[in-house]
């Protein structure tokens, strides 16, 4: 069991030390073209050797982060008391740079129990995300110079940096790119936003290249999220007067995959053809799309239903804990699941459209969302640190 957020230590692992005879579905994900990320971390999970265990023994091929998660994990365990105790006596460490600074230490530490993966892949998978400052989301200066500033501190070849595919974002992630610096855009709900941030990547590559630059050594993924789309769309397909029960039934939580799919089938043209052949030649890996926001918020679908159903050649899913335990459970990895029924899915997005919902303001509307909660978390954790640190120096 990948373990919950407990003061001081995990639960004990229930997943066993040593290689099951025949591959649980995480590990038959790479059989079918997909890795499977974990959306978690926190000091235990290197310390316990839980990463080691998940990475050796059940396909586990990276890892992101957010402010989210750093909130609750400096927030709600006693793991970062030493840090902090530690970092009271420096007067001109702020809250910020205390969080920075137990922030790049996972980071790092997670980077290096990932490096034989990176290594393994030529560079390929193996990544640790690390995202900048939610609240410079909408400045691309701000952006660029977060990325280079946080890229140099970490300075591991197997860390991406999170960059939010607004407007402003995506020039960031295209310089970015161009210094030869590994990208996780992250915030995608719309298929033209995703094809925008494609664009980018294959820009800022053209770029890196134009000066004698490494194409090879630099990878990105775009994060495609899900659960928040139906969870959007079902609101308003539920606020429905007199709505034609065909259309709902083709619509109810179905918008997401479907969604997904279509940028799928359009990564697959990007990803092609003369221009992109070129860098492929030089030895430049395809942007991968990453679905994200994969765990289940209604309680009527399976607990695996954005992973079962997603699996796609030269993807990768990223699974808060709870998702990642259900799909090693109980998953159904079925190669190339996300290349099932698309023209059904075209159907679902056309039913949505005669419902009168627009899927254009829906992801518009989830974009300005995802920001707020990830600054909002970002305050939080700010503020947690900072009464932390109040209630070890009021003790000292």
């Amino acid at each position: 069991m990948i373990p919950g957020r407990r003061p001081v230590r995990p639960a004990p692992s229930r997943f066993p030390e040593g290689r099951r005879s025949a591959m649980n579905p995480l590990q038959q994900l790479e059989a079918c073209g997909q890795s499977p990320w974990l959306d978690d971390l926190h000091r235990t999970l290197m310390s316990s050797g839980e990463l080691k265990n998940l990475i050796d023994n059940h396909g586990l091929k990276g890892l992101t982060s957010n402010p989210s998660i750093f909130e609750k994990a400096i927030g709600s365990t006693n793991d970062y008391d030493d840090v902090l105790k530690e970092m009271l006596g420096k007067g001109d460490a702020d809250d910020m740079t205390v969080y920075e600074t137990i922030a790049i230490a996972d980071i790092q530490a997670a980077a290096d129990v990932f490096l034989p993966v990176y290594e393994g892949a030529d560079g390929g998978d193996g990544f640790v995300s690390l995202e900048v400052a939610p609240n410079i989301a909408n400045d691309t200066e701000a952006t660029k110079k977060d990325a280079k500033r946080l890229w140099a501190a970490v300075d591991r070849p197997n860390l991406m940096i999170k960059i939010p595919g607004t407007d402003a974002g995506t020039p960031a992630i295209q310089a970015t790119i161009a210094e030869g610096i590994n990208v996780n855009v992250t915030l995608l709900f719309a298929v033209k936003a995703y094809e925008d941030v494609a664009q980018a990547y294959i820009a800022g590559l053209e770029e890196l290249a134009a000066k004698g630059g490494d194409v090879s050594r630099v990878a990105s993924v775009a994060s495609f999220f899900l659960s928040r789309i139906d969870s959007a769309a079902d609101a308003k397909i539920d606020a429905l007067e007199g709505a034609d029960p065909a259309l709902v039934e083709m619509t109810r939580h179905k918008i997401a995959i479907a969604n997904a799919k279509r940028a799928y089938q359009r990564g697959k043209q990007i990803f092609s053809g003369p221009r992109w052949e070129a860098l492929a030649a030089k030895g430049a890996h395809p942007q991968r799309l990453l679905w994200a926001s994969t765990g289940t918020k209604s309680k009527s679908l399976p607990d695996t239903y954005y992973v079962d159903n997603i699996i796609g050649l030269g993807t990768v899913n990223t699974m808060p804990p709870a998702t990642m335990k259900a799909f090693g459970d109980h998953g159904t990895a079925i190669k190339d699941s996300i290349e099932s029924d698309v023209a059904g899915a075209e159907a679902s997005l056309a039913a949505l459209e005669k419902l009168g919902i627009s899927l254009d303001e829906i992801t518009h509307e989830l974009v300005i969302d995802g920001i707020k909660k990830f600054e909002e978390a970002f305050d939080n954790l700010i503020g947690g640190v900072k009464k932390r640190r109040g209630e070890f120096s009021k003790a000292a």
